[in-house]
């Protein structure tokens, strides 16, 4: 087709044009060598969109491919659906996937966050599965800055009120503060749901004369260029592009969930996709590639907000609660009766061709006729295989020397008690968590159970004695990663399976968000190699397959540089019985204490190091794959026996804060000695790795032992004894229970209040 044919409006956009959308000179040419000409300014945008890293992950698939993505339980190729999908049994398959929504977040936090929210539970119910449950991951920078209040309380607000509006339960999360994420926060959202094998919706598109649906919300001005924007760098200025940011409306989504499964249903479905980043455009292209195929669209027929919108707004929008949707033809009096139920718009815009090229028509004429392959990931999109290298303070935090460190005293025991318990990283997330409902749907257990990750009952109409649950989790120690991203995401990996497996879960598989700076610095390159090397080791020891997820770079801006790389961790575990679900809690004045695993002295990169002694530069954390994953398998296999009464792993703040948020639920005391092989701050407040703390019943002592020694060969130690009250270490009282519990579930509060 000649240049001639393409209507536009506009003169050919030049190099500096390409620039402004950001487009590499050198992608500028390779857009002219795939069309045979000088693109329009809307064929521009289209590829501006499609290729930033968002959308093509041009700067990371490279690294991705080698992620493991196989098991048994693999129902889906990883990154080529909606959401990833595994096999749970019974028919049934869990959809689950997290992502980021950093940039719009740090403009406007409440609707930013909110978004995120709604974007992620559709990527689940676009696979025919309805969510069950949602985590968040959340990182702001130092706490007392204005600016920080300001985000957490607008992100906190907007995760709320979407959530609890749309009716899928807020279950858990994560919360972490350093002065990184100043002027960069992280904000990212995880979504599960269930569907009936046999029954999953595909992102696709095929069969020549099929119609074209968009469904649910008009399209508007906002989000346009989100995808751009959301891959470059947060500068002074970023505030000038707020109408990149999406507004989001949760009852639109919940009518869009039920109208979406109820299509689904139908059978007459031939593909179906969610309208995220980069809109319309987005979801042609890649549903037209996955089956080599193409479209006519009319962007006249697309219910429309505003008048009079110019083809590239329409296309490149990402207004929310959107669909597109590929019926079989003859059936679309069905669909459109289905969403006439719902009041919800349903709009034929086109039809399915076998051109594998998408044309664009607004006013009768032809305004950009684009090959789909070229567009997306895996196809033409670029590939870059970039620079890295290793930053220097790498090997300068490799000099940190415990020994230069002094000890603890008893007295000093008691300050960073104190500190610990009432530090935001590692204090009660009440504050936050009541703002969130984790009860709608009746389906949590872990809300009054506290546990190591979320537990979630699977509801089967057709069983309603099903007894199977979800557990799911979100994991990532950032200063880890920062000190070694190879070890530090190792350490994700293996937290977010012990978090499981300590609520008496399987690990099954992984998503991941993947929170890095700007690509094209060496250094922050290499942080994020080092990283996904780290992903892939630890995921192929736990059998715990990659489904998918979504890399989120430039997190940085000209005031403070790079945040901690983020490589969160999202994974899901299968609860068989009930009666392996198993909480943290200490339950009986009398019960014995036992650590799992074999101290260090270390106290490398932990929050007593980092925080209270002002040391900011140390390595990762002692910790040992190989060790992790047998400490794992005793832990299961103690759960399977009965014998454990609670298990709560070894994390942020060391044995100390673990044994204190063991004992405040229900407001019991401990009474442990230290292991004088050790120093004291390392033994009680270290963060070194592979450490489980349990308790079990006197007289089970025995059998308990036996197990370890005989059958498992677990290092273990007896260590105390759960008592009526206060907190006693050594013979001395550390702190009460009650001023503990004080301080651990308000100061949080207090500081946002």
């Amino acid at each position: 087709m000649s240049t001639t044919e393409i209507q536009d409006g506009n003169a050919l956009p030049t190099v500096e044009t390409a620039r402004k959308l950001g487009v590499l000179p050198e992608e500028f040419d390779k857009i002219k060598d795939i069309l045979g000409r000088t693109p329009n300014f809307t064929e521009l945008s289209i590829f501006s969109v499609m290729w930033s890293e968002h959308c093509s992950y041009k700067n990371s698939i490279v690294w991705l491919k080698k992620l493991p993505k196989e098991s048994d339980r693999m129902l889906a190729k990883a990154g080529e659906e909606n959401a990833g999908l595994v096999d749970i049994g019974d028919g049934l398959a869990c959809s689950f996937k997290i992502e980021s929504h950093n940039h719009p977040s740090a403009l406007e936090p409440y609707q930013g966050a909110a978004t995120g929210v709604g974007g992620i539970n559709r990527d689940i119910f676009t696979m025919g599965a309805r969510p069950i449950a949602q985590l968040n991951s959340l990182r702001f920078g130092n706490p007392e800055l204005a600016k920080t209040k300001w985000l957490v309380k607008g992100v906190v607000k907007g995760i709320g009120d979407y959530g609890n509006a749309f009716g899928i339960p807020t279950v858990g999360g994560e919360l972490f503060f350093d002065e990184s994420y100043n002027t960069n926060p992280l904000v990212n959202a995880f979504s599960a749901g269930i569907v009936e094998i046999g029954k999953v919706a595909k992102a696709t598109s095929y069969g020549v004369g099929n119609p074209v649906f968009i469904v649910g919300s008009a399209t508007g001005k906002d989000g346009i260029h989100g995808a751009t924007f959301a891959s470059e760098d947060i500068t002074d200025k970023s505030n000038e592009k707020l109408p990149a940011v999406q507004v989001g409306d949760p009852f639109m989504e919940k009518l869009l969930l039920e109208a979406t499964l109820e299509i689904i249903a139908t059978g007459h479905v031939i593909g179906i996709q969610d309208m995220g980043a980069a809109g319309i455009i987005c979801s042609t292209s890649e549903m037209s590639a996955k089956d080599a195929h193409g479209m006519i669209i009319d962007l006249d027929k697309v219910p429309t907000r505003q008048a009079n919108m110019h083809g590239w707004e329409i296309l490149l929008s990402e207004s929310q609660e959107r669909m597109l949707v590929v019926v079989e033809k003859g059936k679309e009096g069905i669909i459109q009766e289905i969403f006439d139920k719902w009041d919800l718009h349903c709009a034929q815009i086109g039809e399915v061709t076998d051109s594998k090229r998408l044309h664009f028509y607004q006013h009768g004429n032809l305004i950009a006729d684009v090959p789909a392959h070229d567009l997306v990931l895996g196809g033409g999109a670029p590939q870059y295989h970039r620079e890295y290298r290793e930053p220097a303070y790498f090997q300068e935090f490799k000099k940190f020397e415990i020994s230069e460190i002094k000890d603890v005293d008893t007295e000093e025991i008691k300050k960073v008690a104190t500190h610990l318990l009432s530090h935001p990283n590692i204090c009660s997330r009440q504050w936050v968590s009541q703002q969130y409902d984790s009860m709608v749907g009746t389906a949590t257990r872990t809300t009054n159970s506290p546990s190591d990750a979320a537990v979630v009952r699977i509801r089967d109409i057709k069983r309603p004695d099903y007894e199977k649950s979800i557990a799911m989790t979100v994991d990532c120690n950032a200063r880890y990663v920062n000190a070694d991203p190879f070890v530090g995401t190792q350490i994700a990996v293996s937290e977010a399976a012990r978090n499981l497996v300590c609520s008496g879960a399987e690990p099954l598989a992984v998503t991941n968000n993947l929170n890095f700076g700007n690509p094209y610095v060496p250094e922050v390159y290499w942080q994020f190699v080092e990283a996904v090397k780290g992903m892939s080791v630890a995921c192929l020891k736990f059998s715990t397959p990659v489904t998918g997820g979504n890399v989120s770079f430039y997190n940085q801006s000209s005031d403070d540089g790079p945040v901690f790389p983020t490589p969160t961790i999202g994974m899901i575990g299968l609860v068989e019985k009930p009666e392996h679900q198993t909480s943290l809690d200490f339950k009986n004045d009398g019960d014995l204490i036992y650590l799992i695993g074999a101290p260090k002295n270390d106290i490398a990169s932990s929050e007593y190091l980092y925080s209270f002694r002002g040391v900011k530069k140390s390595p990762a954390p002692a910790f040992d794959l190989d060790e992790e994953f047998s400490v794992q398998a005793a832990i299961r296999k103690l759960i399977l026996s009965g014998l454990v009464v609670s298990v709560h792993d070894v994390s942020d703040g060391g044995l100390f804060v673990a044994l204190a948020e063991s004992a405040m639920p229900s407001t019991l005391g401990f009474e442990v000695s230290t292991d004088t092989n050790f120093r004291k701050d390392a033994y009680l407040f270290g963060e070194s790795q592979s450490r489980v703390l349990v308790s079990i019943k006197p007289e089970n002592q025995g059998e308990f032992q036996r197990m370890l020694g005989a059958d498992l060969k677990a290092p273990h130690a007896l260590i105390g004894k759960v008592t009526g009250a206060d907190l006693m270490i050594d013979g001395q009282t550390i702190i009460s229970t009650s001023e503990a519990q004080d301080l651990f579930g308000t100061s949080l509060g207090k500081l946002f209040a």
